[in-house]
């Protein structure tokens, strides 16, 4: 007879989906994750595809080169807060299924483009799409799941993210080998079964009653996050002090005051200023941009570490870095238990110390003669249970959200999450230096850096409020 007690909280307090224990809420999950998979996994697949670019399109420079990635990296950083508030004004599973469809449609273009200025054209649209299908897929698969089961669900979520990042370089160098355009068509069976089971399985979410659409705001969003990004991205190439980096903080910082300046003056601004006066949307969102600093810089990193020092091929670099997506995989299905344990606070601030130690092991372990096993492998599952105990306890921050602002709040934390990545790889490029090869010092000086990020991303982790949505 102890199963009323259990049962009463949840009947007591009202769930913020439409349907708590829909059975279909692990399918809905699903469909949205293969959205975030796909989103992902084609900003880090293309990385290794650049070789073979330079071989389609010799009269190419590799500055022209570099935008088949950064305009995708530019773009989707600039359109997610904007993405998000259109699917919360409109019909959120109209914006996933069109952001599909454009997905599906970009990647036919990428797979067949003639030239390098088509292939970065449709690099551009799917972008577009994905910042539309990201924001949304979580704004979707959120209200279908009771609270108790809520931190599992964004656990899984957030580890497709990082399954698609640490597999994305696996997985791109396989498909390599028969051709770069074959990353691009792998997507399209995948928007198909998307788009086909989403129309049946995502539920229709009540819009948002607002004024309209604040242009204005999107605007000054998508300018600030742009020049943003772009100063990051380009700024290893540029050069740190050149006109064009200096050029791009300025104009970010003028369009971001005079943005913070609208949402206060604004009467349904793009983003509500009762988003960020909820302390752990405030915590969520600077502990995300802190924990991607250090992240990015990671998986970036090993790269360059197996096939600079030790001399792997970028298969074998691949596929020595996939312990630590494997180690996410595994955990993230854990998450909600842990979370329930032990809170998210602690899951958070565990995370990052984890996190740490595992680059702390690279540190102390990891030298210029080759020893997997020993002193690569242990750093490797480290940083992977750091990511399965930070990331859904920091993403958790969406389920105290008003449910008519999920996507757009979604929206606002994956774009942390994208300019902390940004930023991340640019900072460790300055300190790996100029050279093509970096010396085994400039490799232990960016452990140092994750280190430090990652401690950092603990501490934002200790803000969590005992009594916070993320530990009911």
């Amino acid at each position: 007879m102890t199963s009323t007690p259990e049962t009463k909280p949840v009947d007591a307090a009202p769930a913020a989906g439409p349907a708590p224990a829909d059975p279909r809420r692990w399918l809905v999950l699903t469909v949205a994750s293969a959205a975030q998979f796909l989103a992902i996994l084609d900003l880090f697949a293309v990385t290794v595809a650049f070789p073979a670019l330079e071989k389609s399109f010799p009269q190419a420079s590799l500055a022209s080169m570099s935008w088949v990635l950064n305009g995708y990296t530019i773009v989707l950083a600039a359109l997610l807060i904007p993405a998000g508030r259109l699917a919360d004004e409109t019909s959120r599973k109209g914006s996933f299924l069109i952001g599909m469809v454009l997905f599906g449609l970009s990647s036919v273009g990428c797979a067949v483009a003639p030239g390098l200025t088509v292939l970065i054209i449709a690099r551009v649209v799917q972008a577009v799409a994905a910042a539309v299908l990201v924001p949304t897929s979580l704004g979707l698969a959120l209200p279908a799941f009771p609270e108790h089961e809520r931190s599992t669900a964004i656990g899984i979520w957030t580890a497709v993210a990082a399954v698609a990042a640490g597999s994305g370089p696996v997985l791109g160098g396989l498909l390599v080998e028969l051709s770069w355009r074959w990353i691009f068509l792998i997507n399209i069976p995948v928007c198909a079964v998307a788009v086909l089971a989403g129309a049946r399985l995502l539920p229709q979410v009540p819009r948002k009653a607002s004024q309209g659409l604040d242009l204005l705001g999107s605007a000054l969003i998508l300018l600030a996050s742009g020049a943003l990004t772009m100063a990051f991205v380009e700024a290893p190439d540029w050069g740190y002090a050149s006109p064009g980096t200096l050029g791009c903080f300025v104009a970010a910082v003028v369009l971001i005051l005079a943005c913070l300046r609208h949402i206060r003056r604004a009467s349904d601004p793009i983003i509500s200023p009762t988003l960020f006066a909820i302390r752990l949307f405030r915590v969520g969102t600077v502990g995300i941009f802190l924990y991607y600093l250090a992240f990015a810089s990671m998986l970036f990193e090993a790269a360059l570490f197996l096939t600079g020092q030790w001399q792997y091929s970028v298969l074998r670099a691949g596929l020595g870095i996939a312990p630590t997506p494997v180690t996410v995989m595994i955990l993230s299905a854990l998450s909600g238990r842990i979370i329930r344990r032990i809170g998210a606070r602690a899951s958070a601030v565990s995370g990052g110390v984890v996190f740490a130690v595992g680059c702390a092991w690279w540190f102390a372990a990891a030298g210029p003669a080759p020893h997997y096993a020993a002193a690569y492998l242990p750093g490797a599952i480290l940083v992977g249970a750091g990511n399965a105990l930070i990331q859904p306890a920091l993403f958790g921050a969406a389920g105290g959200l008003p449910a008519e602002q999920l996507s757009v709040g979604s929206g606002t934390l994956m774009m942390s999450r994208q300019i902390g990545s940004a930023l991340g790889v640019a900072l460790l490029t300055a300190i790996l230096g100029s050279s093509e090869h970096p010396t085994m010092g400039a490799f232990r000086h960016g452990w140092i850096y994750m280190i430090v990020t990652a401690l950092l991303a603990a501490l934002a982790g200790l803000r969590y409020r005992a009594d916070s949505p993320a530990e009911a």
